[in-house]
């Protein structure tokens, strides 16, 4: 029985140190802070653990643990849901390291595009982050959000369109080459 644990714990283990970089991004554009990007993944992988045996087992587990942390965010925040979708400032923010193979790294101006998913209502940046930043198709990112192929693209399009009006973040789009 001790060689099972250890080699669960051993597969946990490379699991996380692969992952750690992805789902700390995701958490960070779903949160808007280093911090709290921290304590989303660690409190997912804290659930993920438990379950590891079932969840190690699923046909992607990188899925069923974004799936997790996406619930875990959402219950985070349904109570401050004004707070968060409408910070008083961006001061708070810690910036993301950039990734040099992801193409908005190389924007001039990161910040405001960060700054605009912030303003976003949770469901439309969720959409946005999984479908633009995380490159998931649509069931997969109907999948993790726990909600239909429809309802992904609608709030994606909503969630679009209200960055496409965004001040600035417009110009920065068509003169960095964005689409």
């Amino acid at each position: 029985m001790g060689d099972r644990k250890a080699a669960r714990d051993s597969e946990f283990q490379s699991f996380v140190i692969g992952r750690w970089p992805r789902l700390l991004r995701t958490a960070f554009l779903l949160t808007g802070e280093q911090h709290a990007a921290e304590d989303l993944v660690q409190s997912t992988l804290e659930q993920v653990y438990v379950a590891w045996r079932k969840v190690g087992s699923a046909d992607d587990p990188e899925a069923y643990v974004r799936r997790v942390m996406i619930n875990a965010h959402a219950r985070k925040h349904r109570r401050r849901l004004k707070e968060f979708l409408a910070p008083k400032d961006d001061s708070g923010l810690v910036r993301e390291v950039a990734d040099t193979g992801d193409r908005i790294a190389q924007a001039e101006d990161r910040r405001a595009l960060l700054s605009a998913l912030a303003r976003l209502p949770s469901r439309q940046r969720e959409a946005v982050v999984l479908r633009y930043w995380e490159d998931l198709t649509e069931t997969q990112t109907a999948e993790a959000m726990g909600c239909s192929v429809g309802a992904v693209k609608s709030n994606a399009a909503k969630g679009i369109a209200k960055l496409r009006v965004i001040p600035g973040l417009a110009e920065m789009v068509t003169q960095g080459g964005w689409k």
